[in-house]
């Protein structure tokens, strides 16, 4: 070695002596002091008894009796479904971007190509999984509209590993639920609790299978909150009232249950607010004062009819109390009547604080807005109205909400409803009529999209065209449109008189195909 080298040694050797040294008399300070400074052997330490952890070994029975209760119900549901082009073209630009970071394999949970380019002007065939949970033994299960969207194939995965396939009875739009029903008896099915008494800081647990892959996993966390609104709706009339909870939710588990600590259905988780994509210790959940009310008319029905008012709505905050007059900072301020809406003919007006229904105190928008679209159109209510600091009771008729997706198909398995054309409708405003160049004489209804092998399709619809009749007569709105196609008896033809780049012509549509 060098002299170099051997100094270095040398000093190696000298510095290591005392070092190891202080180590061991440090280490013995650890090993043979207990806390109050009295010598003992270094001994593993004795498991503490049953009565000094009571209290936690309680909760863990307790959670694994809720656990052991709800996991059989617990459904994995994967989706066969035909994407748009615009879709397409998304994942084409963005899908492997979109991929980055995930676990191998797991990109085919998410729709992922694995680099094979999109082939134009077809429908791309994608594969989702999502989660669910069966309400009755005899195979109703209750999971998001957004999973099945589009389904063209579905099999459910059952605890016992069994495989079934699933057909969906019916689809809400409006607050993304979607009951799937598969061919089978005695299933375990859990019963519906009442999420009207959830209080923050309940013991939650949350089911699903997480990224699609980890199936019939639970997670444990409290209610966070209540009456939460929905800030992702593309749409102001869409009710609100999301249970917020740390408990962890992932993509894949959105329609798997959310159930309180008697193992009761209190929520359907349906999305999270994170910045990476993952659980970001806020997920949220549609109550079950919601979801039961639309199941159980999805499942009678097919479709829901929810009540509406025809009312934009803000909630009463301490910041704009004073300005209405109001002594606490409870209730739902109108900021919009609908021209012609049972709001508008019950005599509300802009500026009226809501803050009672049927003699019970409303909280918020998100409140009123639940109760609301629970409501029958026709259904007689009573609200408590606030104008200009003076209290007052309006008696209205509950209509009927009409979205602009109303009419388009929501299912694949020989029971769509009659009037289902596969296809979604709008008002045909100024804007639309300059994009699609339709003259001023052309009245009626914009085609937004159709659905593929759709009866629609099959008639020669396209977006763009305008709908001016149904069955000779005017289709004066979307609202109108649907009214009409919902009306129209189950398995019978409809008339439409469709304008299309210029022209106009009679399209017959057989609602009762086998693609309805």
């Amino acid at each position: 070695m060098s002299s170099i080298t051997n100094q270095l040694v040398a000093t190696f050797k000298k510095s290591v002596a005392p070092a190891s040294v202080a180590a061991t008399v440090a280490l013995g300070v650890v090993l043979f002091v207990n806390h109050n400074g009295v010598h003992a052997s270094a001994v593993t330490a004795s498991p503490l008894d049953d009565h000094s952890v009571a209290a936690l070994t309680s909760l863990d029975n307790a959670m694994e009796s809720v656990a052991a209760r709800v996991t059989p119900a617990v459904v994995n549901i994967a989706v066969t479904s035909k994407g748009n082009e615009e879709e397409a073209d998304d994942q084409q630009g963005q899908g492997q971007q979109g991929m980055q970071g995930l676990p191998p394999g797991f990109a085919q949970f998410f729709g992922g190509g694995g680099g094979m380019q999109m082939q134009p002007q077809q429908p791309q065939i994608q594969h989702g999984i999502g989660s669910g949970v069966i309400i009755s033994p005899d195979g109703y299960i209750v999971t998001n509209g957004h999973v099945v969207e589009g389904a063209t194939q579905i099999k459910v995965t059952l605890h016992d590993r069994r495989i079934l396939t699933g057909k969906v009875v019916g689809v809400d739009k409006l607050t993304d639920l979607a009951v799937v029903k598969v061919n089978a008896t005695d299933l375990p099915a859990i019963s519906w609790g009442d999420s009207g008494k959830l209080e923050p800081g309940q013991t939650v647990l949350a089911f699903g299978s997480p990224f699609g892959y980890f199936q019939f996993s639970v997670t444990r966390g409290i209610v966070s909150a209540v009456n939460r609104p929905n800030p992702y709706s593309d749409d102001a009339r869409k009710p609100g009232g999301y249970i917020q909870t740390d408990a962890a939710i992932n993509p894949g588990n959105s329609g798997g249950p959310l159930v309180n600590a008697h193992g009761e259905l209190v929520g359907i988780n349906t999305f999270i607010i994170s910045n990476s994509g993952s659980f970001a210790g806020a997920g949220f959940a549609i109550p079950s004062q919601m979801a039961h009310a639309t199941t159980t008319e999805l499942i009678a029905h097919g479709k829901v009819e929810h009540g509406y008012l025809g009312i934009s709505m803000n909630d009463v905050t301490p910041e704009n109390a004073h300005f209405f007059n109001l002594q606490d900072a409870n209730g739902a301020i109108i900021a919009q009547v609908t021209p012609d809406s049972p709001a508008a003919n019950a005599g509300l007006k802009q500026g009226d604080v809501i803050s009672e229904l049927n003699g019970q105190k409303i909280a918020n928008g998100s409140a009123l807005q639940v109760a609301v679209s629970e409501d029958r159109p026709g259904a007689k209510i009573a609200l408590g109205v606030i104008r200009d600091g003076k209290l007052m009771t309006v008696n209205l008729t509950v209509g009927s909400f009409h979205s602009k997706d109303d009419v388009e198909t929501a299912d694949n398995d020989g029971a769509a409803q009659h009037g289902k054309l596969g296809l979604a409708v709008g008002d045909l405003t100024a804007d639309a009529r300059q994009q699609i160049h339709a003259p001023e004489q052309v009245h009626g209804v914009l085609v937004q999209s159709v659905r593929p092998e759709s009866p629609a399709e099959d008639a020669g619809l396209q977006p763009g065209d305008v709908i001016l009749e149904v069955d000779r007569k005017p289709a004066t709105s979307a609202s109108a449109f649907a009214s009409a196609v919902h009306s129209s008896p189950e398995g019978k033809d409809l008339l439409l008189l469709v304008w299309s780049k210029g022209n106009a012509s009679y399209r017959t549509v057989h609602p009762d195909g086998s693609n309805g």
